[in-house]
């Protein structure tokens, strides 16, 4: 009796996000993605979780494969098979079946966790996946190397140039003398870039304090400990569960007066003092366009490399800097793209 009832539970589960998850709607039998005739094709975009930069992303896509499909005379449907995971692994793996069930034609994960879990799903099918916003796709596992991905799986890379923003940390202020890690320790993207953080700082004789959260409650006590431990300045990577929280704990560093330095010009535009790293309208517009070769021109994920954008540009939140009285004049001339940005929830 119980095994019926938790079946009957699994099952309702699984309806309720089909519904709230993806959107769906009657489409056509498009056929074989390998036949060079074919018009019409099926894109299955799995969103990790509601964020500025991962907003970014699937916009620029859309709207990249709109423009693709109207000079190619093909038609990309992507409108009945997005999804949003809402940053949990169960209901992700459920609308992947589902995708994998409607037999689209690619899947297009955005961010690490859903790429791992697009990889798994397609180890027997081979369906394409083209992944976004994946900091590290070897270290992940996710290819066999960036130039050769070997298998089913390619896509873009929002590889962080860590030791460039930490450069402008110290420029910024060249007294540090201890600096805050914040991050999510489950994440995959952030492994790298806050190993690379900590051999950096502790290079130049600055003292690290590591705090994490895997939710937005733990966060919210990870930045108050960092309050309360006096640091001169916090890094966060690329890291979505720290930037799903940001709107919530840029006032405590303000107020605290301590920079937040991250990896993502998001992170600033919800407050953080300065984001640096890839422009994600660009990361969207290159995942389409990478869509496009395997669909469209017939190329092989397996043969087509994965693309890293340079990620020289530096987000600075002015309203923060007023209310910390920083200068951030001074970093303009190290980066390769300046931008101004005032608080705000999502990107116009």
């Amino acid at each position: 009796m119980k095994k019926k009832v938790l079946s009957i539970l699994l099952g309702m589960a699984m309806l309720a996000a089909s519904i709230t998850g993806c959107g769906k709607g009657a489409a056509s039998d498009s056929g074989d993605a390998s036949d060079s005739s074919k018009k019409e094709f099926k894109v299955g975009i799995i969103q990790y979780v509601d964020d500025a930069s991962l907003n970014q992303i699937v916009d620029n896509l859309e709207k990249q494969l709109d423009t693709i499909a109207e000079e190619k005379g093909v038609t990309f449907n992507y409108k009945d098979y997005y999804c949003n995971g809402q940053a949990d692994s169960t209901t992700i793996n459920q609308m992947v079946a589902e995708l994998i069930n409607d037999e689209v034609d690619v899947l297009v994960p955005i961010a690490t966790p859903t790429a791992m879990i697009c990889q798994a799903a397609t180890e027997d099918n081979q369906i394409p996946v083209v992944f976004a916003a994946v900091s590290d796709p070897e270290g992940a596992g996710l290819v066999a190397s960036n130039d050769a991905p070997g298998a089913n799986v390619t896509g873009t890379s929002d590889a962080l140039n860590t030791a460039a923003i930490l450069d402008l940390m110290l420029e910024q202020d060249r007294d540090l003398t201890k600096v805050g890690l914040l991050y999510d320790k489950s994440q995959d993207a952030s492994t790298t870039p806050i190993k690379e953080a900590k051999e950096y700082l502790e290079k130049a004789g600055i003292e690290v304090i590591e705090k994490t959260g895997t939710k937005n409650d733990e966060v919210m006590l990870a930045a108050d400990a960092l309050c309360a431990e006096k640091v001169d300045a916090v890094f966060t990577p690329t890291d979505n569960t720290i930037m799903t929280a940001e709107l919530g704990i840029y006032e405590k560093f303000i107020e605290a007066g301590i920079p937040h330095y991250c990896g993502a010009d998001s992170f600033a535009l919800n407050g953080a003092y300065l984001g640096y790293g890839v422009n994600y309208a660009t990361l969207g517009v290159e995942t389409a366009n990478m869509v496009a070769e395997i669909l469209v021109d017939g190329k092989e994920p397996a043969t087509l490399a994965v693309k890293t954008l340079d990620n020289g540009t530096a987000t600075v939140n002015t309203e923060t800097a007023a209310a910390l009285d920083l200068d951030y004049e001074k970093l303009r001339d190290m980066c390769d793209g300046f931008v101004e940005i005032q608080t705000s929830k999502e990107f116009e």
